[in-house]
């Protein structure tokens, strides 16, 4: 018997879609690589924030298992590849698990399937990569088998919006295969938006993400000539987030992380050098500019301690929130490792206390600390980097004896803010 889906790799983006599905009632069966992930999935264990293992028993009993039998792809009417492009080093994505995964299908493919890509990267990949490989057993993707690109557009840790009520975008082959693909969508998802093709779909990820990058550059560097200016920018956007049209919000911070901001918009900057052989001159800036705030941190961290009469070489200096998101355990691209690096080289002894990480390896030697507020009282230095909800800011402050915000959430003069 036929199943509704088969999704293509279990981890942040796929593991909650096939939640959804199930939940509407669908048949899905997860596949990954990963012998020990099927086996705990299986198990009814999670290994993502926003399902607990009570979702994963849940799914379960609808019929959701998970499997590392590729040949089981040929029992689904749909596949969706759901796998991660990490960023290479010259700047493109590393579509080794996207190849492996249409490889898996393409070996499985059957007539009148449906295949989606929701793996990010650059514009072109489903026509030019994913579809030769479906189309090299002999069907003919917009005859014989539907394709189409979607764009993953999950936010861990969101408790406003999920997969359900995120707008879901899709941008077929032909326009048989994105109504094909709205179709399924719409079975799960409440809004399903069409695009003109392949191309439309990746491209609107890749300037989502943009978008954010950039805006968050433009605060970031607002952030350092603002601090020596003796300008609150976190008052100066507050007051800027009053205008009711033309103005959207956005926030500094110690630097970006996920798998998103700091890798999605350099697809698209390789991919127009690669094409065009010119650069994307606002994301390379952004990129720049975004990639110096942990050092940044670094420095003024080194002046509170010098401005206190103390050198930041054996200095005791504990980061708060080491993750990339504030209440999630996802450590990605997160911009406290190389903050860690750049305050272990200077000389500091570094501590961290996160609720979510159980060990934290950042390349450089520091110490894990369970008792919070003795630890805040005791450390030379504070740094907020990330604010989980477990943290009362304003408290902590007036615990240590220098306490550093990143994040702006401090109301009190006991703190220094970014």
């Amino acid at each position: 018997m036929a199943v509704d889906i088969v999704i293509l790799g279990l981890g942040y983006v796929g593991l909650p879609l096939a939640r959804e599905a199930t939940r509407a009632g669908m048949s899905v069966i997860g596949f990954d690589v990963n012998q020990a992930l099927v086996e705990s999935l299986n198990a009814g264990r999670s290994h993502v924030d926003d399902l607990s293992d009570d979702d994963i028993v849940s799914m379960k009993a609808s019929g959701f298992r998970a499997t590392t039998d590729e040949r089981e792809i040929a029992t689904a009417k749909a596949a969706i590849i759901c796998v991660p492009t990490p960023l290479l080093e010259e700047g493109g994505p590393d579509l080794g698990a996207v190849q492996s995964a249409t490889d898996a299908v393409a070996r499985n493919l059957q007539p009148g399937m449906l295949v989606i890509l929701e793996s990010t990267t650059y514009p072109g990949t489903t026509d030019e990569l994913v579809r030769p490989l479906l189309e090299a057993g002999g069907l003919i993707a917009g005859q014989d088998f539907h394709l189409a690109f979607s764009p993953e557009r999950i936010d861990p840790g969101n408790e406003e919006f999920g997969p359900r009520n995120t707008p879901k975008v899709v941008g077929g082959h032909t326009p048989a295969c994105t109504e094909a693909a709205a179709a399924l969508y719409g079975r799960f998802i409440d809004t399903v938006v069409r695009t003109k093709g392949t191309r439309e779909a990746e491209t609107a990820k890749l300037l989502e993400n943009t978008y954010r990058h950039v805006n968050i550059a433009l605060v970031n560097e607002m952030a350092k000539f603002c601090h020596r200016l003796d300008i609150d920018l976190w008052d100066v956007i507050r007051a800027a987030s009053s205008k009711p049209f033309g103005f959207q919000a956005f926030y500094p911070g110690p630097g970006v992380g996920g798998h998103c901001i700091p890798i999605d918009p350099n697809y698209l900057s390789h991919n127009v050098r690669v094409r065009l052989g010119y650069p994307f001159r606002f994301v390379e800036l952004a990129q720049e500019i975004n990639a110096t705030m942990p050092a940044y941190v670094a420095r003024r961290a080194q002046n509170i301690l010098n401005e206190a009469g103390l050198a930041t070489t054996g200095a005791n200096i504990l980061l708060l929130g080491i993750t990339y998101k504030a209440n999630i355990g996802d450590e990605r691209e997160s911009p406290a490792v190389p903050l860690a690096r750049d305050l272990g080289n200077l000389g500091a002894k570094i501590s961290y206390h996160d609720p979510h990480v159980a060990e934290w390896r950042p390349g450089v030697e520091v110490m894990k600390v369970d008792d919070l507020e003795g630890a805040v009282t005791s450390a030379d230095l504070v740094i907020l980097v990330q604010n989980h909800r477990d943290y009362d800011a304003d408290k902590l402050a007036a615990m240590s004896k220098r306490f550093f915000d990143t994040r702006g959430v401090t109301s009190t003069d006991d703190a220094l803010r970014l």
